[in-house]
């Protein structure tokens, strides 16, 4: 037996040793002392590296003597290494095809240490990186390439290598502008934001009616920055000191309620005007039952869902946009009307049209500045919203007869003007301001709205039968 056979014996035995000792080790676990399990976990660690390394040390000799070649080799290594099925096969055989690939008919060579491959294949060989982290280093590398230097490529390579070893591939990307803006060609990284921002765009949306619209969005850097840079104040958590309410928002609900907080007040920069009016935030066209609008309720389950103009009861049905067919719930479309152009084509009781509607009453510019002088602010308790950010609400609602009189009038932001009448709040507004300053006062029980509205729609004189 020759000494590279005898060798190649030992190594099997150890191996086939190696994978007796790590089976069923589980069962000697139970007398090991607790500062002896990170040694252990650390042992193991290095073993399961250096046994990567080698599998893709054995598949790059079998394509290295012909044992197979080409994209047969992601096969033969799926059949000999049963474990890469799950994941990890495809690299490994990439790794080696493009290794063995600069081997001569007569002599193996293994990659340029000055180039990506053979950056990535020294880390894979010394099982710094698996073969799978070394592909993606190829790949971001390769993006790379046409923007660096030609002599920073390698320099480049090993700190991608660095990086994904000690985070994993994923944080790559993060290195790019630093790489691009040291080592890139001359205005490598503003060439690289011009043409993400012909990539960058906004999905129409993909609206469900009673669920929620879903939106794609890919920005650049640039758009990126700013989106957050106007979100991020707006979507932090805002619990109530003044109430002692907590923001039991999900981050997720914060931010989309500051990007449409943000939105709503774009309309100042459309108009180019700097001052503290604004306009309408909305245009809205739909149809609504009458009933359903006055009243915000809902009808019995016995009645028919829908007329013979396919409207829907209890809801508002939108028309003339993407989101043609939706449906909004009667409280809805009673808070848009607070301060949105919104035309609405009322229906009777048959379903038959009544009367397009003139625009909902708005506040007037003149009202919404005295309105923004007397309050300051969001009239919320607690909330300290600016009064740019803030919309005219009707505390006795339009739809109910209210009228648009800055004495029924109080000034909210988004988050709390939904909250208002989500949970049907009634405000005093009084003519001379209290001790603090303030000239609305809030009834924050639940359903006050309904129980201000009963006592004016049917005064104490008329339930006891007394004439006025």
């Amino acid at each position: 037996m020759s000494t590279g056979t005898a060798e190649l014996e030992e190594r099997r035995s150890r191996l086939e040793a190696a994978r007796d000792a790590l089976t069923g080790l589980d069962d000697a676990l139970a007398v090991a002392p607790g500062d002896d399990l990170g040694g252990l976990m650390e042992l193991l660690d290095e073993v399961a590296a250096r046994a990567s390394a080698a599998r893709v040390v054995v598949a790059l000799e079998a394509v290295r003597r012909g044992e197979v070649a080409g994209s047969a080799t992601h096969a033969w290594v799926r059949q000999h290494a049963p474990s890469l099925r799950q994941s990890g096969a495809a690299a490994v055989a990439r790794i080696v095809v493009d290794v063995a690939a600069g081997d001569t008919p007569t002599q193996r060579h293994d990659p340029d240490p000055n180039t990506a491959l053979g950056v990535v294949w020294t880390a894979v060989h010394g099982a710094q990186v698996e073969a799978h982290t070394g592909c993606a280093v190829l790949r971001e590398a390769t993006r790379l390439a046409p923007l660096l230097q030609p002599a920073a490529l390698p320099t480049a390579t090993s700190g991608l290598v660095a990086l994904a070893a000690e985070h994993g591939p994923a944080v790559m990307r993060r290195l790019r502008p630093r790489l691009l803006a040291e080592h890139g060609h001359h205005d490598a990284l503003q060439d690289l934001h011009t043409r993400l921002a012909t990539a960058a765009r906004l999905s129409m949306p993909h609206i469900e009616s009673a669920d929620l619209t879903e939106y794609q969005l890919w920005m650049t850097p640039e758009q990126a920055a700013t989106l957050e840079a106007a979100i991020g104040p707006l979507s932090a958590p805002a619990p109530n000191d003044e109430t002692g309410e907590p923001d039991l928002r999900p981050a997720g609900q914060r931010r989309v309620e500051a990007l449409t907080a943000v939105c709503a007040t774009a309309t100042i920069l459309h108009t180019g005007s700097h001052d503290t009016d604004r306009g309408p935030d909305t245009t809205l066209h739909l149809t609504i039952p009458l009933s359903d609008l006055t009243s915000g309720t809902t009808p019995d389950p016995g009645e028919l869902l829908t007329n013979l103009t396919g409207t829907a009861h209890g809801a508002g049905t939108v028309l003339a946009t993407t989101a043609d067919g939706t449906l909004l719930p009667p409280e809805t479309v009673r808070r848009l009307g607070c301060d949105a152009t919104l035309v609405a084509h009322l229906l009777g009781a048959r379903g038959e049209p009544l009367t397009l509607t003139r625009i909902l009453r708005l506040y007037t510019r003149g009202q919404r500045r005295h309105l923004l002088l007397r309050d300051r602010g969001c009239t919320y308790p607690g909330c300290t919203a600016p009064a740019a950010w803030t919309r005219a609400h009707h505390v006795h609602h339009w739809a109910d007869g209210g009228p648009t009189d800055v004495a029924n009038a109080a000034i909210l932001c988004p988050r709390h003007h939904t909250h208002v009448h989500l949970r049907r709040l009634w405000a005093i507004v009084r003519a001379h301001p209290d001790d603090h300053g303030s000239h609305v006062a809030w009834d924050l029980t639940p359903g006050s709205y309904d129980r201000h509205l009963a006592t004016l729609r049917h005064p104490p004189d008329d339930l006891t039968g007394t004439a006025a």
